[in-house]
């Protein structure tokens, strides 16, 4: 926790508040603001991080009124698909904590596994304890966290990375939030095999995955930062690329989303040198036409693209 907002037995304690003024002079508006411009739809994760920022503001405001009891438990898990928005949302959660005092730094840590885990006797240990003095202050993120787990493999050394996390989890809660991700299925199998991991956690939050009209605003969204366009018959065109594409494996949400205007890009650069006698506007650099989209082997039946 951060000292500057732990009253001490020479601070005097405050009767009244005015709310609007300590909420814009924290600035989470600010970051919350920040989320809803940077995300697409999400409303369920939008509201429940909004949520934990008023828990906190108070929290905040009870402690220098002498009415906390004891510091609030923040760490969270975070379930959905890849592509769903758990980094960015980690990162503003970070942000969130700092302003208002829980965190020291608000920097965000994410890691794997590989990061936690040694292979061999002796290695895992020192790899944990590294990760966690870098992330402390702030929040350490574990992307893919039941693979930590692994009661299969008896020479596996997740476990004991388990251990020392469960520890500083309990321990040091108030320099450390963690947030672990990954899969709903597979973080609820993890969490009936670890129950001290599900003790540890106060916020579950799932993340939807997004439908074809919020995807397309992602594209445009996109597109716009890059200083890029889709024709109409692009747009069209691109209407039908995102049905196709969910129903194929490895789809990311806005991942797949990123890649798919990489490659688009690619097609269209290829396109305007193609004809190098022509003189190019800048509308024609700018826009993505329907040949750049319906080349992908999306389209042709049978064919993947990841």
């Amino acid at each position: 926790m951060n000292e500057a907002a732990i009253p001490d037995s020479t601070t005097a304690v405050e009767t009244a508040v005015d709310l609007r003024r300590e909420f814009n002079e924290v600035g989470i508006g600010e970051v919350l603001d920040e989320l809803d411009r940077e995300l697409i739809g999400l409303k369920p994760v939008k509201t429940r991080i909004r949520e934990i920022a008023a828990l906190l503001l108070i929290e905040r405001l009870r402690k220098r009124m002498g009415l906390a009891t004891g510091n609030p438990t923040l760490h969270m898990s975070f379930t959905g698909n890849p592509g769903t928005g758990k980094t960015t949302v980690a990162l503003r959660i970070a942000a969130i904590l700092h302003k208002l005092g829980f965190v020291r730094r608000g920097h965000v840590v994410s890691v794997t596994r590989d990061e936690l885990v040694g292979q061999y006797i002796g290695h895992t240990a020192p790899k944990t304890k590294e990760v966690l003095k870098k992330a402390m202050g702030g929040v350490l993120f574990i992307d893919e966290a039941y693979y930590l787990y692994r009661p299969d493999n008896e020479r596996d050394y997740g476990q004991e990375a388990i251990e020392i996390l469960l520890q500083v989890m309990e321990n040091q809660r108030d320099d450390l939030v963690v947030i672990l991700a990954g899969y709903g299925d597979r973080m609820d199998k993890f969490f009936a095999s670890n129950p001290g991991f599900r003790s540890r956690i106060a916020h579950h939050i799932d993340f939807p995955d997004y439908s074809d009209d919020e995807l397309l605003s992602i594209a445009e969204l996109m597109l716009t930062e890059q200083n890029y366009k889709f024709s109409a018959d692009a747009e069209a065109a691109f209407v039908r690329y995102i049905a196709l594409r969910k129903t194929q494996p490895l789809f990311s949400n806005a991942r797949s989303i990123r890649n798919a205007l990489d490659r688009i890009r690619l097609r269209q650069a290829n396109r305007l040198v193609s004809d190098l006698d022509r003189v190019l506007t800048a509308d024609d650099i700018m826009t993505l036409e329907a040949s750049d989209v319906l080349a992908s082997r999306v389209f042709e039946k049978g064919s993947e693209e990841k």
